[in-house]
This record gives C-alpha cells, structure tokens and sequence, in this order.
C-alpha cells in the first residue's frame, strides 16, 4: 500500500495529477491481490477485481475509467466487440480515450494471469450492468482461450483496436 503523501510520489506534477497518479496505482495494486475469482460469483468478482476504478454498477469515475454498465452489452454484439473485451482484459490498455464525449485518461493493466473461466464471467457479468438496449450472450471460456491464443496484444495494440472499432461503428 502506498503511504507517502501523494506530492512527494510525483513532486514536480500538480496535486490532482499526483493523487491521481497514487490512487491509480493503490487501484491496481488492489486488483493484483484480490481473491481469486469463483464462478459461481461473477459480481463479487467484478467488484472485487474491477470495481475500485469500474465501480461497482460499472458506471465508471469521471476522468479516468469508463463507464460500462449499458455500454457493454452493445460492444459484445459484435464479435469484434468480444473480442476487443477479451484482450482489454488480458493486455490491458492506457492512455487517453473518449466515451460519451467525455475525455478520460487511465491506465487499465492487463489480467492475462486470471483463467479464462474467470475472464468470460467476469466479462459475462460485464454485459449485465446497467441497462442495455439488447442483452449480450454470456462470454464462455473457449471464446477467451481462443482470444489468448491468437497472440498477446499490448496496451498500445488495444487501444489502436478501439480507433478501428470506433470507426466501424462496434464501439460508440
């Protein structure tokens, strides 16, 4: 756990910058020791692994994590959604983004060590959150094994996917 005033983490950043800096990384720090995930439970996997930057009814905090209750659902209609879901939750991804024309700037690491068992009910509860126009299909292990063996994709590859996605419409 981090224990120095967030200033003296980044003394030569602004003060909301360095907190923001110290709560992103007591957030994954988190996420990194967070029991192992149970099928049975996909919520309390998602709050617990997800929530601290998702929260917990996925609505996102403002500036740095997007919202995901009711967008969700959209994205995975598509297979090009799912499988950009998958790899944002074994590659991770960083950077600026915008959603809902809100500018946001976090960092999301990867969680390549979870099992795909854990990743498609984590994502399968994803879908639940919020409203959605139109329910998604739950995520199944095979669709996450077969994401991971297509190859690893970066921070930097997963957020090229979401301009391509963006553009084709799966991502608005």
């Amino acid at each position: 756990m981090i224990s120095a005033p967030a200033s003296t983490l980044a003394p030569n950043v602004a003060p909301n910058v360095a907190s923001n800096v110290a709560f992103t990384f007591a957030a994954i720090a988190a996420m990194l020791v967070a029991a192992p995930v149970l099928a049975a439970d996909a919520k309390t996997a998602f709050v617990s692994r997800c929530g601290m930057c998702h929260q917990a009814g996925g609505e996102g905090l403002a500036g740095q994590f997007p919202k995901l209750a009711g967008r969700a659902a959209a994205i995975a209609q598509a297979p090009a959604g799912r499988r950009y879901m998958a790899l944002v939750v074994l590659g991770g991804m960083a950077g600026r983004i915008e959603v809902e024309g809100a500018a946001l700037n976090g960092v999301m690491p990867g969680m390549a060590s979870l099992t795909d068992a854990e990743i498609a009910e984590v994502l399968s509860h994803v879908v639940t959150l919020g409203k959605p126009a139109k329910a998604a299909k739950p995520f199944k292990a095979a669709e996450i094994a077969a994401v991971r063996a297509g190859g690893k994709a970066t921070m930097g590859d997963n957020k090229e996917l979401r301009s391509q996605l963006i553009a084709e419409g799966v991502i608005k």
